[in-house]
């Protein structure tokens, strides 16, 4: 008889760290939930491995491969956790990190407050060398200078180091001069060289990013490290790969090498999630819908493919005010967070209104009905109050919930404030971190050039189904799926991602057939690479794949459209299907298109991609299952309506039901209003759509 062996995927998040584990022969799936130890996440990853080897009677040797996410990165970087930095730049440049685009995130605040510099002023170096933009060689590097300042780093007893100089991209020579140097006489010092992290044009971008990645390197060294030792502690010695912020999976030796590229990897894992539950129900067009305990991520799926951009922010200094934060260059998988979890706290502002985070309780103390010294309510107290959420429930009784402790806070921060009922504060707070959300999605989506209407929402994370009917009915949306196994649904993610690789290659040119050879030669650099890379993953060369696309802009502007481009070597015949291509998206973008216009490329990339996971799930852990009953719920009014209470495992497979209803499981409850039906399918989705008034 065949021996079963098993993939295992954890992802720490800010409240709560989900795992799940796949029997790669049969398909069956075990999941766990447990509050995330802030202090050190590491103890919640090792007990929860713990527990599902245990509880399921599991070899730990059985395990052949491991995938983990983390908020590890983005922790560091707002609460500015990183190493002692230091910065090498050509001369005269060592202020791009504070000058930025020099682009005002609030025009009218004139004391308005920039992202403090991750390298401090007497940390930042320059050398007297020049590479011009065609990558000639303007003014060599003295290599005696460079001696002179490793003397001065070691004295400054710097962790890590960042190397950026203008136009490296183009030409590294002076990049690898100085890496080589630093490595002979400094060799434990970690080192982020932009030629390498970065390879792209915009000094400002590709310095940053440079940065970024040094300021974490050493803290994503040293935790890796000691999770691989206690993994194999467990006797779980399997290669660990990492979620990329993209969507792809990396070895361990390439995160610590390129930490930046981490930095949304439990959002991402999210949207393959949603691709997952989509294809189940051929749903093509979704709205992904991820609300834990501390955030909320929404992200927009077109025919099945998520929508990727190629920068991010980070450490905003107001959290939602696009240009506060730190900009880095690499590829994510596009999503829209904001401030609204379960955790998230409600407070009376000194104007008198009800406002709702984007401060959060987190995991230690949580919100107040967790009895565990919070006094100020958050949201998931007001869905307590509100009947949605049994306090004997969640996480299948292991956290139990004090509904009198979310009652009282409410009442004394909200309700005696604002002269009302502690019933109409909890419905306060319900709908505003609703309208947060629905406003939010709302742009996102018109910007994207999409129609809330054709699109189907799908809600996870332990939060995301109590509030999934209010997104969707608001935006007018098809309806909303809550899948099983909701509350550690982003996990599914993790089994649904394949091995994959970024490569970027700056390639100013216009679009003409003499180009063509060019471009082919700079992808095929990048092939070699990612071959390399990805059979260093021990994939089968016959399984990788290569998905090319080009950065176009109009000449003489100053913004690009992602145009994708044939698999196979360009031939002269595709130059007007491109043309048509980057028309139809940059009309999707700005309405019209200038076809009188030159198109010009500005940067090549590439996607090495190995093997595409096959999913066959089956559901196997199952809660002791109680008899259907009712409870009275607020929806909307404080007037209570009597709702049905489902366990989600009693229900038929496509039977028809009616709201009001709750569908509770181990890790998420499913909120039901009135209109609407809902049935579950074969695998376990509870799919809801809204009756026509």
């Amino acid at each position: 008889m065949k021996t079963s062996t098993y993939k295992l995927g954890f992802d720490i998040g800010g409240t709560f760290t989900d795992f799940i584990l796949l029997n790669d022969r049969t398909g069956q799936i075990y999941t766990y939930k447990l509050l995330t130890t802030p202090s050190n996440p590491a103890i919640a990853v090792i007990n929860g491995i713990k527990y599902l080897l245990s509880n399921h009677n599991i070899d730990p040797e059985d395990i052949k491969h491991t995938t983990h996410a983390t908020t590890l990165i983005t922790n560091a970087f707002i609460e500015r956790k990183g190493s002692k930095t230091g910065l090498i730049c050509t001369q005269g440049f060592s202020d791009i990190i504070e000058i930025g685009k020099e682009m005002r995130y609030d025009i009218y605040d004139l004391l308005m407050k920039l992202p403090e510099p991750l390298v401090e002023r007497q940390y930042r170096h320059e050398l007297d060398e020049r590479i011009t933009a065609d990558g000639k060689i303007y003014k060599k590097i003295n290599t005696n200078d460079v001696e002179t300042l490793i003397g001065i780093i070691k004295k400054d007893k710097i962790d890590s180091l960042a190397i950026c100089f203008l136009h490296s991209y183009k030409n590294n020579k002076h990049e690898s001069i100085v890496k080589k140097l630093i490595k002979k006489h400094l060799p434990n010092i970690k080192l982020s060289v932009s030629y390498e992290v970065s390879p792209e044009i915009r000094e400002y971008e590709r310095m940053s990013t440079t940065i970024c990645n040094a300021y974490v390197q050493p803290l994503v060294s040293n935790y890796l490290d000691k999770l691989k030792i206690e993994l194999k502690r467990l006797k779980i010695t399997n290669e660990l790969y990492l979620m990329l912020s993209s969507g792809g999976l990396t070895d361990i030796e390439t995160a610590i090498e390129f930490p930046i590229n981490l930095v949304e990897s439990g959002p991402a894992a999210g949207v393959l999630a949603s691709i997952y539950y989509g294809n189940q129900i051929n749903e093509k067009n979704i709205l992904s819908f991820d609300m834990g305990g501390t955030t909320a991520k929404m992200g927009l799926i077109k025919e099945g493919k998520p929508t990727v951009a190629d920068n991010f922010e980070i450490g905003r200094v107001h959290r939602f005010k696009k240009g506060s934060g730190l900009l880095v260059k690499i590829p994510t998988i596009e999503l829209i967070e904001i401030g609204a979890g379960g955790g998230s706290i409600a407070h009376v502002d000194e104007l008198g209104l009800l406002k709702v985070g984007p401060e959060s309780a987190g995991a230690d103390p949580g919100p107040a009905c967790y009895d565990k010294g919070n006094l100020e309510p958050t949201v998931t107290d007001a869905n307590v109050v509100l009947g949605y959420i049994n306090p004997d429930n969640l996480l299948g009784g292991r956290v139990k919930l004090d509904k009198i402790l979310s009652e009282k806070v409410i009442n004394n921060k909200i309700s005696s404030r604002l002269k009302m009922s502690t019933l109409e504060g909890a419905l306060g707070i319900y709908k505003i971190v609703n309208e947060a959300m629905i406003s939010a999605t709302r742009v996102h989506i018109a910007e994207r050039g999409s129609d809330p209407r054709k699109l189907m929402l799908i809600a996870f994370g332990g939060a995301g189904p109590l509030h999934a009917h209010a997104l969707a009915g608001a935006l007018k949306m098809k309806g909303f799926i809550c899948p099983a196994r909701a509350g550690v649904a982003s996990t599914i993610g993790f089994l649904n991602a394949p091995v994959s690789y970024d490569y970027f290659s700056t390639f100013i040119s216009l679009l003409n057939i003499n180009n063509f050879s060019k471009i082919q030669k700079e992808f095929d650099i990048m092939k070699d690479k990612g071959m390399k890379t990805l059979l260093r993953s021990n994939e089968n060369k016959k399984n990788i794949k290569f998905i090319t696309q080009a950065d176009m802009r109009h000449k003489g502007q100053g913004h690009e459209i992602l145009v994708d481009l044939p698999e196979r070597y360009l031939i002269d015949k595709d130059i007007n299907k491109l043309k048509s291509i980057f028309y139809k998206n940059y009309e999707t973008v700005y309405g019209f298109s200038h076809k009188e216009l030159d198109i010009e490329i500005t940067k090549l990339r590439l996607k090495a991609v190995g093997n595409n996971p096959k999913l066959n799930l089956v559901e196997t852990e199952s809660i002791n299952e109680q008899i259907n009953k009712t409870r009275e719920i607020y929806l909307g009014s404080n007037k209570s309506v009597t709702a049905n209470i489902y366990k989600r495992n009693n229900l038929i497979i496509n039977e028809q039901y009616g709201g009001p209803a709750i569908i509770e499981e181990i890790d998420s409850t499913v909120v039901i209003p009135e209109l609407c039906s809902f049935s579950k399918d074969k695998n376990n989705n509870i799919i809801a759509k809204f009756n026509e008034k």
